[in-house]
């Protein structure tokens, strides 16, 4: 079992930046692909962005490729994205995933073991 956590979402202004942080439990996650989702509003959930934990890959959609980056720091067993050049359009509920021996480019939520509870990222224009 692995348990995340996430934190660092809040309300910004449109040109802001936001880090979100996921902190993970419970089990080594060098086996595992760590994921960012997102859900807006009356949408379904889709993929933001991926890292290999332990080769480091990573990959992103389209719409935050130059503007997020994932990162992960092995001693704090936590993942990181950093977003910035924030849009209205980036406003949703931001989740973390963990994918067993998954590939950064498996972007279907289906694909994913293990999820966060998920914090509200606001950006107001």
């Amino acid at each position: 079992q692995v348990q995340l956590v996430e934190s660092g979402g809040g309300l910004v202004q449109a040109g802001g930046s936001l880090r979100l942080s996921c902190a993970a439990s419970g089990r080594t996650l060098r086996s595992y692909t760590m994921g960012w989702f997102r859900q807006a509003p009356g949408k379904e959930r889709a993929f933001v962005a991926a890292i290999v934990w332990g080769g480091g890959n990573t990959y992103y959609t389209d719409s935050v490729k130059g503007r997020f980056t994932i990162s992960r720091d092995s001693a704090k067993n936590t993942v990181y994205l950093q977003m910035n050049s924030l849009k209205s359009e980036d406003t949703a509920v931001y989740f973390c995933a963990a994918n067993l021996w998954g590939t950064v480019y498996e972007v279907d939520d289906g694909e994913y073991d293990y999820w966060g509870q998920g914090t509200q990222v606001t950006v107001s224009s």
